[in-house]
């Protein structure tokens, strides 16, 4: 998965502008990985982030959609 991808899953489980997601991951390194990328599109203004928690299997996304073209 990378950036763009992610994005467009948020896209896809947004509600308006909320989106609520959960991520499945295969390993820790993985879950780092979205995390990063999760923390890039922060940095461009395409989303806000509430809460990203870490589960054993998966990562839980919560946040507010900017905007952003799919």
């Amino acid at each position: 998965m990378n950036k763009v991808e992610l994005l467009r899953n948020l896209h896809k489980a947004s509600r308006g502008n909320l989106f609520s997601i959960e991520i499945p991951k295969a390993t820790k390194e993985n879950g780092r990985k979205i995390e990063e990328m999760v923390g890039e599109l922060q940095t461009e203004g395409k989303i806000k982030l509430r809460e990203c928690v870490q589960r054993d299997y998966s990562v839980y996304l919560q946040g507010i959609l900017k905007y952003a073209s799919e």
